[in-house]
Order: C-alpha cells, then sequence, then structure tokens
C-alpha cells in the first residue's frame, strides 16, 4: 500500500525505497528550523496570493488556503501544532497540516515553488524581525553607557597603553570610548539590512517561475526591500547570513574588549569598578571570592560567535552553484549568533547600569609620572621640537626615579638644570584636571569635548537633548 498523500515527502514520486531512518534524522531539520514557522507561513499566505493573482488559485481556493495557514499559524503560537515523524523541515510540516486542515487543496499552494525560494525566503524574513530587536537592544546599551558617562563626567583616572598607566582620562571618556565601537556596530547592522532584505520567492528551484508570479507584489506584501534579479543567485545566496555573522564577530569583539577592561578594573589590585550581585557569582570553596562571571561569559562567548562565521565560510566556499544540501548547514550558526548576540547585548546593559564605580581608587591611582607628556609639552609652548622635548621630559623622568621622589617633587631649579627654557611656571603642569582640559580638541578628554561626544551619540540614536 503507497502512502497517504499527506505522509509523502515533498520530493518522494521519484524513490521508491525506504530511507534509512538514520538518514531522515541526518537530512531532518525541523527540531531547529521550527523557529522560523511564522515566517514560513508569513511567506505562504503571500505566495497563496500571488498565485491567486496569476490564476492559478480562485478567490475562493485562495481563501480556503490562507485561513488554513493562519489555523497552522495559531497551533504554533498556541505551541499545540502536533510534529510528525515525517516532518523534515518547518516547511514540510507545515504543509503536511494544512493539507491534513483543508484537503488536496494544499496541494497547490507549492505550485511553481520549490524549498529553495522557500527556505531563502523564510530564513531573510526571520532575520530582518531579528535584527529589528538587536538594534533595538544595542541601541538601549549605548544609551545606558551615554547616560552614566554624562552624569559622571567628573571622575579623573588612568588611562592605559600596553596595560601601563600612561596619561589621565575622565572615567566617561572610557565609556564612551566603547559606547562609539557600539555606535559603528548599530551604523554596520543598519546598512546590512538592505542586503538581507531581498526577496528571493519567485526563483523557483533555480530557474525561475513559469506561472507569471507577480514578485513586485511579493516583495510588497512581505515588505522586502528589492527583488532578486536573478533566480539562481536568489535560491544560492547566504552571503547575507555570512555577513550577519561577520557582523555579529565584530560586536562581540567590542563586548569581549569592554568586559576585559571591566574584569580587569574589578579585582582588588585596581578596585576601580565592582559588579552587583545580579551579575556575579561566588567560589564554591572561597567565601570571600565575587567573580565577575557575566563578564567572562560576554569575553568567552565572542569565540563561539567567530567559531560559527568561520564554520559556515568554510561550508560554503566550495559550493557549485545554486542549491545544495550543505546549505542546511546555514540555520544553526545563524540562529546561535542571533540568540547569543542578542543575550550579550541585554547582560551588557544590565552590568553597565548596576556597575559600581570607586572614583577616589580611580584618583589615587593616577601618579605624576602620567603628566610626562605634559611635561615636554610644556617645552613646546616655549618653542622647543617635541622630539626634544620628549627627550628633556625623559630625562626628568629619570632624575626622579633615581632620587626615588616623583617628578613633581623636583624644583624648579632642578628643571632649569635640564633645560633654560623652564621657568618658575612648571609646577603649574602636575595637574591631572588641567592635563585632561588641555587636551581640547575634538575627541580629547577635556570636559567641553567630553560633552561634544556624548552629543553626538545622543543624536546617532536620536535622542538630543
Amino acid at each position: 500500500m503507497s502512502d497517504q498523500p499527506t505522509k509523502q515527502k515533498l520530493w518522494g514520486g521519484r524513490f521508491t525505497g525506504k530511507t534509512d531512518p538514520l538518514m531522515h534524522e541526518f537530512n531532518q531539520s525541523l527540531k531547529y528550523d521550527q523557529r522560523m514557522h511564522d515566517a514560513d507561513i508569513r511567506g505562504s499566505i503571500a505566495y497563496a496570493k500571488a498565485l491567486q493573482r496569476s490564476g492559478i488559485l480562485t478567490e475562493e481556493e485562495a481563501t480556503k488556503i490562507t485561513t488554513g495557514l493562519a489555523q497552522v499559524g495559531d497551533e504554533w503560537k498556541a505551541s499545540s501544532f502536533q510534529v510528525q515523524p515525517d516532518d523534515e523541515d518547518i516547511h514540510t510540516a507545515n504543509e503536511r497540516r494544512l493539507s491534513e486542515l483543508i484537503g488536496p487543496l494544499g496541494g497547490k499552494l507549492h505550485t511553481g515553488r520549490s524549498r529553495n525560494d522557500q527556505v531563502a525566503t523564510d530564513m531573510r524574513l526571520w532575520l530582518l524581525d531579528q535584527v529589528d530587536d538587536i538594534k533595538e537592544s544595542l541601541r538601549n546599551l549605548i544609551s545606558v553607557m551615554v547616560e552614566r558617562a554624562d552624569k559622571e563626567k567628573e571622575y579623573l583616572m588612568p588611562g592605559y597603553t600596553h596595560l601601563q598607566r600612561a596619561q589621565p582620562i575622565r572615567w566617561s571618556h572610557l565609556l564612551l570610548f566603547h559606547a562609539t565601537s557600539f555606535k559603528c556596530d548599530l551604523e554596520r547592522l543598519e546598512q546590512l539590512i538592505p542586503r538581507i532584505s531581498v526577496l528571493p520567492l519567485g526563483s523557483g528551484a533555480l530557474a525561475g517561475n513559469p506561472y507569471g508570479v507577480d514578485r513586485e507584489f511579493l516583495a510588497k506584501e512581505l515588505g522586502f526591500a528589492s527583488i532578486a534579479e536573478n533566480s539562481m543567485w536568489g535560491v544560492a545566496d547566504r552571503d547575507f547570513i555570512v555577513e550577519f555573522l561577520m557582523w555579529s564577530t565584530m560586536s562581540m569583539g567590542h563586548i569581549s574588549r569592554m568586559a576585559e577592561d571591566f574584569i580587569v578594573y574589578s579585582t582588588a589590585e585596581f578596585g576601580f569598578v565592582t559588579l552587583s550581585d545580579a551579575y556575579s557569582t561566588g567560589s564554591s570553596i572561597m567565601p570571600q571570592k565575587k567573580n565577575p562571571d557575566s563578564l567572562e561569559l560576554l569575553r568567552g562567548k565572542s569565540g563561539r560567535v567567530f567559531g560559527n562565521m568561520a564554520g559556515f565560510v568554510m561550508s560554503l566556499k566550495g559550493l557549485p552553484s545554486t542549491y545544495n544540501k550543505d546549505l542546511q548547514e546555514d540555520k544553526e550558526p545563524m540562529f546561535d549568533a542571533v540568540d547569543t548576540v542578542s543575550a550579550c547585548f541585554k547582560i551588557s546593559e544590565g552590568v553597565i547600569s548596576t556597575l559600581n564605580i570607586h572614583p577616589n581608587k580611580m584618583r589615587a591611582a593616577l601618579t605624576m609620572d602620567m603628566l610626562a607628556t605634559d611635561l615636554a609639552d610644556y617645552l613646546v609652548r616655549k618653542g622647543i621640537p617635541f622630539r626634544e622635548t620628549h627627550h628633556i621630559s625623559g630625562r626628568a623622568v629619570a632624575l626622579a626615579e633615581s632620587r626615588k621622589v616623583q617628578i613633581d617633587e623636583l624644583t624648579a631649579e632642578d628643571y632649569k638644570g635640564l633645560s633654560d627654557k623652564f621657568g618658575d611656571d612648571v609646577k603649574g603642569v602636575f595637574d591631572f584636571e588641567r592635563s585632561v582640559e588641555n587636551r581640547d580638541a575634538i575627541g580629547g578628554t577635556s570636559l567641553k569635548m567630553v560633552e561634544r561626544q556624548i552629543q553626538v551619540l545622543r543624536q546617532a540614536l536620536g535622542t538630543s537633548k
């Protein structure tokens, strides 16, 4: 006895033998692609309407199909959809259930449509929805950082290069450094959207649609910005996933760098920040420990996202033209990257908004040798070339070290002995506030320039005050 129509695989007519159960499991993707159920229903409803417009379906048939699809969608939303053993993927499952509800008419829905253009459409629709959510999470993170920077502009701390104390900066300047990286991530994500928002539906298996389907109608109905102009490209292109994975990798790199800063600054050796209990854990053996697990997980998950990107690029790079089953490997890295990045932005927002800072410890970590560049700048203003002033300032640092004192403890006479350009006013150099205020070019640490950065970021978010 032959299988019932509702039990047939979409491709089953050519085959007379049964599929190896292990092969069925190996081939099956419903366990993870069912999360695209809404995108698949939306795409199918739009396609049914297009088939009616092209005369393949009557108005009554199109209404029955769209009503049935809406019911299938409701079952997914209510978690009452019953998966069957022969459901290979979300597309098979939805069409099978549609036919159970409305009978053989459900088989007309696939007219001129292939799973190749169907899955490509579903993935783009699904990712566009997720990008909107990720953008909102990223905007929230940037906003928290900007508003915190605005409230804490007065606090000074050491800035580091090579993890060595370098020059004094404002705490806000550090926050805005990370916020600026995230602003660039937001811009890159917005620039990616048009390349995701390309309609594949109507490309068929690879050669196009033979029923005069109105693809401009489909694009408008589904909210796509443009249409795949080449049907082979429409079904085969996964560059939008690679690009999203690359974007995710870069964004997670920025999260990881931020996490590393705050992990270091939360140690007892620095003591600049303390994580709230909500984003920390303890030790199973050492009662005194407060571990920055949230930050360590943020740092660690950057490697996971990079792995998704690298793995899929390797799967994609050698494929012959149009659809190959290797492309089934596109969904899991995309899903995982979306989940990971989305969660990491939300956790980062929580960490930053609840972080406790210790301005006194930040200030206490400032040392006078960090003003050696300011000392060189003093001589530049006296007309000495910077390369020479750099050398003179270095000699002042060496002299202070030899005497086991700070450079501000050297006398004016000591400085005059290093250069006749030093005057009694040299002592005015040794002021941390003056140092940060002297950096008053765009991008600098002066209060005015920090406020400018805040305004620029607010403008980027559309929240200018």
